[in-house]
């Protein structure tokens, strides 16, 4: 599938790293290194601006050695870019750690996962169909 894409990051454009990669790295365009402190917050911004086709999104999503080693994530995640969307693109991160963290020009700060989406047309009902679960939720089927 071919998407329309506009940088003026000045990094290469986000790439699948392996044959079987769903997402492609995002890269922080910045004139200037931002330092999150424990518990902030920032929109970061890509220098990219994509046009979807209508019935597909693109998901922001964390990066999991990012998460896992310094505790950066997003805080919306997964973010979603809206196929009518032309703004640039920008990650909401947060800094879960004890420890401020710097992000650098070109940084890999998330992923980006084309996924096509539906949209649902409503049905009204008095009553829907039962299941074993029924309304048990947030914990309900317990933990194995």
């Amino acid at each position: 599938m071919k998407i329309r894409i506009r940088n003026i990051s000045g990094h290469d454009l986000p790439a699948y790293e392996t044959n079987a990669s769903a997402g492609m790295d995002l890269r922080a365009h910045l004139v200037e290194p931002v330092t999150l402190a424990p518990l902030e917050r920032a929109v970061v911004k890509t220098g990219l601006f994509i046009e979807l086709p209508i019935g597909y999104e693109a998901q922001v999503r964390p990066r999991s050695g990012l998460a896992a080693k310094k505790g950066i994530t997003i805080l919306n995640a997964p973010g979603t870019v809206d196929a009518d969307y032309r703004g640039e693109i920008g990650v909401i991160l947060v800094n879960l750690s004890k420890e401020p963290f710097t992000i650098a020009n070109g940084e890999r700060i998330a992923q980006l996962v084309i996924a096509r989406h539906e949209r649902a047309v409503w049905e009204t009902a008095e009553e829907l169909t039962e299941t074993s679960r029924g309304a048990g939720g947030f914990g309900s089927t317990g933990v194995k």
